[in-house]
């Protein structure tokens, strides 16, 4: 490598910045996939909070296949979505996870054939976008921080969400 560490890690870091931007709470982003999403089009599809794919779509975190590891955000949110052992054997074997498995281990939410797969993302668009934009910004933030929080601190925290909604809603906001 012909980068100093330093510079090396600066690269890596602004490439990581534009996987990080798609899981903004304020952002509700979906994937659609069809063929292969291999290594950065894996982690790619691992950044939106939606995966839409067709019965045709594979995954594979090859990165191990050349001797390197994930680094654009894919790692932690794949043990997220399947749990630690599923997520190593992923990584560690870079073997390919057809739209099936996929769909079973809860790594793509449907599974669809590929001619479905535009009307498919229109109809989960369109359903997200048919709630409040506010409501569903507090939605994501709550179920985003859910797995790091025990039921006291989840409780308060939709106490708090409830609150900011109802004067919100009652014009007495912020």
């Amino acid at each position: 490598m012909r980068l100093p560490p330093e510079r090396a890690q600066d690269r890596i870091a602004f490439y990581q910045e534009g996987f990080s931007w798609l899981r903004r709470p304020d952002l509700i982003t979906i994937a659609a996939v069809h063929g292969h999403a291999i290594g950065a089009g894996f982690q790619l599809a691992l950044a939106c909070d939606f995966r839409i794919v067709s019965d045709d779509a594979s995954f594979s975190m090859a990165e191990v296949k050349l001797g390197l590891v994930p680094d654009l955000t894919g790692s932690k949110r794949l043990v997220e979505l399947v749990g630690y052992a599923r997520a190593l054997e992923i990584c560690v074997t870079g073997r390919r996870v057809p739209a099936a498995e996929a769909e079973r281990i809860g790594l793509a939410n449907l599974v669809v054939g590929r001619a479905d797969l535009d009307g498919a993302v229109a109809d989960l668009t369109a359903a997200v976008l048919a709630g409040p934009r506010d409501a569903v910004v507090e939605i994501k933030a709550l179920i985003a921080a859910a797995a790091g929080r025990d039921f006291a601190a989840q409780e308060a925290a939709e106490r708090a969400a409830q609150i900011r909604r109802l004067r919100d809603l009652a014009g007495v906001g912020e």
